[in-house]
């Protein structure tokens, strides 16, 4: 009995990690320290998730920092931009609706990558995009494309309360600040961000 329920258990736990693999993107390799673009794309369309921050309307204009989940695009076609799937029951959609000031900071240290490195180290990296937290008209192109982007990788999204009015927001970003190495950070202009092809590849179901 207990050797049907081990096997049952290592079936259901294959099955899930699959799924999990499935809606991840894969990178050959991580990208050269000094491959400044590479390096920032990689980083963004790695992780699931960062600390989005606005300027709280009900703390008289202080900085709120919030975990959100984001994504950047589907398998094997990330933007660089990261869309969000927001709700105005949390302050941060209220906030960017007043005032679309935002950045978002993103650190490698979720991936994994950092061997022994503590994550304010600069050897493990961190990037920082600035920008504009804005709302996409809800019939748009680019909102169906930010939906299918944030249900592939964030798939409990598609289960979240129709009632709680969830909109797809995105960053326009003014701004990259990034440090993966020891020196300060990286110069990187935001026109040589977003015109970085990546080399990423999806597995197939």
């Amino acid at each position: 009995m207990k050797t049907k329920v081990f096997y049952c258990c290592l079936v259901l736990f294959f099955l899930g990690f699959q799924g999990y693999v499935d809606a991840r993107l894969l990178v050959e390799s991580k990208p050269d320290r000094d491959d400044t673009a590479a390096y920032a794309r990689w980083l963004v369309s790695q992780n699931s998730w960062g600390i989005l921050t606005t300027l709280s309307i009900e703390l008289e204009g202080s900085p709120f920092g919030n975990v959100v989940s984001f994504s950047d695009g589907v398998p094997g076609k990330g933007t660089g931009v990261p869309y969000f799937y927001l709700t105005t029951l949390d302050p941060t959609a209220r906030n960017a609706l007043k005032d679309h000031r935002s950045s978002l900071a993103i650190s490698e240290y979720p991936l994994g990558t950092c061997s022994n490195a503590d994550p304010e180290s600069p050897v493990c990296a961190k990037i920082t995009l600035t920008g504009r937290l804005v709302l996409l008209e809800a019939n748009s192109e680019e909102a169906e494309f930010a939906r299918t982007a944030l249900f592939t990788k964030h798939p409990e999204m598609k289960g979240w309360p129709k009632g709680h009015d969830f909109q797809v927001f995105k960053l326009e970003i003014e701004d990259i600040f990034m440090i993966n190495w020891f020196g300060g950070p990286k110069p990187l202009t935001v026109d040589q961000y977003l015109k970085y092809k990546m080399n990423i590849f999806a597995i197939n179901k």
